[in-house]
């Protein structure tokens, strides 16, 4: 049976889409209220299962949680991805559907994708059911998007992106009006690594610190020193941020104490400084602390490599857009710093991430990770039309 020209296959997709817009609001806001930390999205995998099931498509869980699904029985495989965690922040939305869970809440918008990709996935659906689909597509419903390294090497290892030939996502962007998205070819977001650095050694009374190792003024030194060290040991234009967020030495403002430590985060936009920075930044530390006597212990996590928008597949994208809201959905996105391990599957295969408008207009711009996070439903539907798009454009 010959495929149908994009117009009449838009048509079909709208039309389902619509057909689900309402009950896709109802899945996010569910979703919302009884969000799931990483690792332990169970209820959040059950709930995907049980409506793919429903759909008629096959659902293979993965150990612990997460799920891979598919759409079509032969030909080549492009993939979708949404994540499933929330983070350890506090619901402060006082909406009827915010969190019910103290202390975690779905602040980055994953709600947002699981439901849009369960929305792409029921319009595929019925794609295929009319004969009409070019191909496969796997649906990947991915755990710990938010910790470091990333669920996405659970699911490569599972076999995610066994024959895969592309790969596309979305990502909530409250700085963008809804029926916006943002899409860029290349680097779109930063390689991100964990860095905890634990200064050990003598202390004592603050009126006799040459008789101690001063680990207080040494903690100081680390904090201030090596992000300055490292603005010069490694190219300017790889963007390299050390950025603090935790510290933490002592307890009585007289008393230097015997252990100290500082957490942060690396982040850079340069997949090459990326490779060379851990080495770099344990030197730097023993330099900064050698003089003051006090004994370094770093842990440095590998995080994520950059997401970086191949060709073709942000061209897909592209006119995944313009089918779904028009030749002015469109709009210019710059790099940012943000990690995601979205950039491990683009390590393996081609494909693009593009940022998803969730901003009423004129209304409030919010923050991702914060807990006054809202978004525009209506870019749940706009999600899932666009993710079915792109997945449709690549299998022609």
């Amino acid at each position: 049976m010959p495929h149908l020209p994009p117009s009449d296959a838009s048509r079909i997709l709208e039309s389902v889409v619509d057909k689900y817009a309402d009950e896709l609001i109802d899945l996010r806001r569910d979703l919302h209220a009884h969000p799931e930390l990483s690792w332990a999205e169970v209820r959040t995998t059950g709930l995907v299962a049980e409506r793919l099931t429903e759909a008629g498509l096959h659902v293979t869980p993965l150990e612990g949680t997460g799920l891979v699904a598919e759409v079509g029985e032969e030909g080549p495989i492009v993939a979708l991805r949404a994540d499933l965690d929330a983070l350890p922040v506090e619901d402060t939305t006082g909406d009827t559907w915010a969190s019910l869970t103290p202390g975690v809440a779905h602040a980055c918008g994953h709600d947002v994708h699981t439901a849009g990709l369960i929305g792409a996935a029921l319009a595929l659906a019925e794609v295929h059911a009319r004969g009409l689909l070019p191909g496969r597509v796997r649906l990947l419903f991915q755990p710990a998007e938010e910790v470091m390294p990333g669920g996405a090497l659970h699911m490569m290892r599972a076999g995610a992106l066994d024959r895969v030939t592309r790969i596309f996502m979305l990502h909530c962007d409250p700085t963008l009006d809804v029926g916006t998205l943002g899409l860029r070819e290349g680097p779109l977001t930063g390689a991100a690594d964990m860095l905890s650095v634990r200064l050990t050694g003598r202390g004592g009374h603050t009126s006799r610190p040459h008789l101690t190792e001063d680990l207080t003024f040494a903690l100081g030194k680390v904090i201030t020193e090596l992000p300055a060290i490292l603005s010069r040991r490694l190219d300017p234009r790889a963007g390299v941020s050390i950025v603090w967020g935790r510290v933490q030495a002592g307890s009585a403002p007289n008393v230097i104490p015997g252990e100290g430590e500082v957490g942060g985060t690396v982040r850079m936009l340069d997949s090459v400084a990326w490779e060379h920075a851990e080495a770099l930044v344990r030197t730097v530390i023993d330099q900064i602390v050698a003089p003051y006597g006090v004994t370094a212990i770093v842990d440095y996590r590998r995080g994520v490599p950059p997401v970086v928008n191949e060709l073709q597949s942000t061209r897909f994208m592209a006119g995944a857009i313009e089918q779904a809201v028009g030749p002015d959905g469109r709009v210019s996105t710059s790099q940012s710093l943000g990690g995601e391990d979205f950039g491990w599957y683009l390590d393996r295969v081609p494909g693009a991430m593009a940022r998803l408008g969730t901003r009423t207009p004129g209304g409030p711009t919010y923050d991702l990770h914060q807990g006054n996070l809202r978004i525009d439903e209506r870019a749940t539907a706009i999600g899932a039309r666009v993710l079915a798009e792109a997945a449709l454009a690549a299998l022609r």
